[in-house]
């Protein structure tokens, strides 16, 4: 079991009262603090939380994960759904009310996808930067093919990381269950670029004046 993420370790930025949450989920073997650094360029309406993965890869790879990569089990969708599951679980622990938006890289971007598909009513919109959707059908997905939340979905041509069988089922699965805003990148790899981190600043720019049109 996927144990609860750790209160204590997590990074806040900007007023939390009034003002939607960001949600940041970060990649294998990194930290709270590794997304938490790019809130600065991101738009300053958000309150931002940035949180650790609750469990450790093997020695020696540095950090945090979500789920395990290596051994029986690795990128099995149940522990993906228990990792998003957590996550939710913190969520309401914070007691935010508002709007809540998600934002992830890599395995912090298949578990935003993951708990939008266990529960599409609570999440606003959803950023998968070098992520992908778990194969295997849930709950929630007949709700997003029917509401299609915002998601935007960003990977590098490079990106030699993500199985291509799971880039393929993602390529297939988004555009039916989200009002998706898909990028490319030739020549990135498994990483974020200034390119599109600037598409990601427009998306989120287009998620707070909707939530404000909203009220």
């Amino acid at each position: 079991m996927i144990p609860a993420l750790d209160d204590a370790a997590v990074l806040w930025s900007g007023e939390r009262d009034g003002r939607p949450l960001l949600v940041l989920l970060h990649g294998y073997g990194s930290d709270e603090r590794d997304l938490f650094a790019l809130a600065r360029q991101l738009p300053d309406g958000f309150a931002f939380a940035s949180v650790r993965a609750p469990t450790e890869p093997p020695w020696p790879t540095p950090g945090y994960a979500w789920y395990a990569l290596e051994g029986e089990g690795a990128r099995d969708p149940e522990v993906v759904t228990q990792a998003a599951a957590r996550v939710i679980e913190w969520i309401d622990r914070t007691g935010h009310d508002g709007p809540v938006g998600l934002f992830g890289f890599s395995q912090g971007a298949s578990v935003a996808l993951q708990a939008m598909r266990l529960t599409p009513q609570r999440f606003a919109f959803a950023v998968n930067l070098a992520g992908y959707v778990a194969p295997g059908a849930l709950a929630g997905d007949a709700v997003l093919a029917r509401t299609r939340p915002p998601v935007f979905w960003g990977r590098g041509t490079a990106d030699a990381v993500i199985p291509e069988a799971l880039v393929v089922h993602t390529t297939d699965w988004l555009p039916g269950h989200a009002d998706l805003v898909g990028r490319t990148y030739p020549g990135l790899t498994h990483a974020v670029s200034e390119q599109e981190l600037g598409d990601v600043r427009v998306f989120l720019e287009k998620r707070l004046r909707a939530l404000a049109d909203q009220g």
